[in-house]
């Protein structure tokens, strides 16, 4: 509706602008004085006029010291008739010079065509617009089932493998498809065959996007690329003819190279979802499958795929003649974190001094996404404060808004609740810093972040991919010395440490249920519910144990609970001293970096 709208709004433009040139036509350019008849008889009379030019019923009169003034006759009667019978003498009247002047042939048309024209022409047009959109629909329903897929074009930029830091596994077993492509013939005389699918696994944020940009700019063939979620529609058998249509197109200019993003839109466990086997992403899915391996199948394209959810694939789509080969992309390391932050540092004026090492010694569990998220938001708090380049307290200042949220210092505590956060903060910096297995101390501060009233950020000093039993015992006790402190100090409890307890509980029941930590329990995992494909997520449904294993469950997570509570309580007993020391000067400074904060507690 809204273009036959603005077509209408068209077409009243233009009879505005019609009548206002039919206005200024009609009407003189200057203003003048307007007499009545006898008025103009008694001047013909007088002698005082010169010239009578009749434009219609209009009478335009020119006096005898040159001025023009303007009187109107009755339609249909001659202008002499009209004199005449007013009193006007003859012989005056014959000395008068009287012009009859005739409209013009615009004038004319503007006035009596062009308003009979116009009403015919409104309706000539919204048929015609009616008439273009109904075949624009026809050719729609046509093209409908056409592939959304998208040609890696010159227009975007250009990245390669050393655009990519780190992923140095993930970059070799993908390089080797990009050499199939260059020099086939390497791999055909030992009988290889490169592998008809890789798909490309990793949590969001790694890279997997990027990596498939890298390979559409370095393979120097076709790179197609298409998100899952457009073969998807609410008409039955548009996915399945996309499908087709895009593996055609890849055929055609082959060797070429097909990219899925989000694969597990289409791909999920079949017979999981609704609608049953006639389900339109079902439908979906088996052409993919047929157009993979099935009885034409073309060893020149291969079909790349990125997930986060390699779970819910259906297992004919991960079979070997299929996606047979599966890259997994894995959160940075510190050193690959340190290269992420240099290349997306590149167009950005860092100060000499900034240390992108200790930036990546911080960031620990930061995925490619979230770490140029931190260079971008150090620029933007550099620009704030107008400063020409990004300095190193930018970055560590990122570093925390990133994870907990900006600084709300707007959130104003009173002064019992800024005690309370004090002492509650200092409680967790100190089991932190004399339990035995856990990461140090950077920074404390009782500013809310987020909603953090305050925070004790620990950080480790190097990769870890296992935790102990002990790492995790020593855990719980940090997360529950605020809880202590609070207890302790002011012989009372408030709502600060629920997220701590919560945490606190859950990873105690990780340690018993799924790590194989208790020793009543042993090595077996105690799974409630079973997980539901088409939802992708777990749901609460029946124990798949008894409820004497559950009693035993609760006793061995209040166990654990109660140990940390007593191991984080004789600490703080034993340094009480050094908790209301450090409580104090946070109350008075507000931040405690690391090297203040080690200087109170030795």
């Amino acid at each position: 509706m809204k273009p036959i709208i603005k077509y209408i709004l068209i077409v009243f433009v233009i009879l505005l602008a019609a009548t206002s040139l039919v206005a200024l036509f009609e009407s003189p350019l200057t203003k003048q004085a307007v007499i009545s008849l006898p008025e103009l008889v008694t001047k013909i009379n007088s002698g005082e006029v010169k010239t009578i030019a009749v434009k219609g019923e209009n009478l335009e009169v020119v006096l005898a010291n040159d001025e023009s003034i303007l009187a109107k006759k009755e339609a249909g009667i001659s202008v002499f008739e009209t004199l005449i019978n007013l009193g006007a003498e003859k012989d005056k009247l014959a000395k008068t010079n009287i012009e009859i002047q005739e409209p013009s042939g615009l004038t004319v048309f503007l006035v009596n065509i062009l308003p009979a024209i116009l009403p015919f022409a409104l309706i000539v047009l919204i048929f015609w617009f009616m008439f273009r959109q109904a075949q624009k629909g026809s050719m729609q329903a046509f093209t409908f089932g056409r592939s959304r897929a998208k040609l890696a074009g010159s227009g975007q930029k250009k990245i390669t493998f050393k655009d990519v830091a780190g992923l140095i596994e993930a970059k070799e077993e993908i390089s080797e498809v990009v050499e199939f492509l260059r020099d086939p013939k390497k791999f055909h005389k030992l009988g290889a065959h490169i592998p008809r699918g890789i798909l490309l696994v990793g949590t969001p944020g790694t890279g997997k996007t990027m990596l498939a940009k890298a390979v559409a700019n370095e393979a120097e063939v076709p790179f197609y690329f298409v998100s899952g979620s457009e073969f998807v529609e609410m008409f039955v058998g548009v996915g399945a003819n996309r499908v087709r249509d895009t593996f055609d197109m890849a055929k055609k200019t082959a060797p070429s190279i097909v990219f899925i993003d989000e694969i597990d839109a289409v791909g999920r466990h079949r017979g999981a979802g609704l609608g049953g086997g006639h389900d339109e992403r079902e439908q979906t899915l088996n052409q993919i499958l047929v157009d993979m391996d099935g009885f034409d199948t073309n060893d020149a394209v291969i079909v790349m795929a990125a997930t986060n959810r390699p779970d819910i694939l259906d297992p004919a789509l991960l079979r070997p003649g299929r996606f047979d080969r599966r890259i997994v992309l894995e959160d940075p390391s510190m050193k690959d974190r340190e290269e992420i932050l240099k290349i997306h540092s590149t167009d950005k004026p860092l100060a000499k001094d900034v240390n992108l090492k200790l930036v990546a010694e911080r960031t620990p569990g930061f995925s490619g996404a979230d770490l140029a998220n931190l260079i971008n938001e150090a620029a933007i708090l550099a620009a704030r404060k107008n400063q020409k380049e990004i300095i190193q307290e930018n970055l560590l200042q990122a570093i925390e808004k990133v994870m907990l949220g900006p600084e709300r210092r707007s959130h104003a505590f009173t002064k019992k609740e800024k005690e309370i956060t004090a002492y509650h903060e200092a409680g967790h910096a100190l089991v932190a810093t004399f339990m035995p297995h856990t990461d140090p101390v950077h920074k404390v501060s009782i500013i809310s972040r987020g909603r953090a009233g305050g925070y004790t950020l620990k950080l480790p000093t190097e990769d870890k991919h296992l935790r102990s039993k002990s790492e995790f015992e020593s855990e719980l006790s940090v997360l529950l010395g605020g809880y202590v402190a609070e207890k302790l100090v002011f012989k009372e409890l408030t709502t600060g440490a629920s997220n701590d307890l919560k945490v606190a509980s859950e990873l105690a029941r990780k340690m018993v249920t799924q790590f194989g930590m208790s020793d009543k329990l042993g090595a077996v995992v105690y799974k409630q519910g079973e997980e539901l494909v088409f939802l992708g997520k777990e749901m609460s449904g029946e124990k798949s144990y008894s409820e004497t294993t559950a009693f035993a469950i609760d006793q061995e997570i209040s166990k654990l609970i109660s140990n940390a509570l007593k191991k984080a309580r004789e600490l703080l007993t034993k340094k009480l001293d050094i908790l209301t020391k450090v409580a104090k000067t946070l109350i008075e400074k507000e931040v405690l970096e690391q090297k203040e904060y080690y200087a109170l507690v030795k």
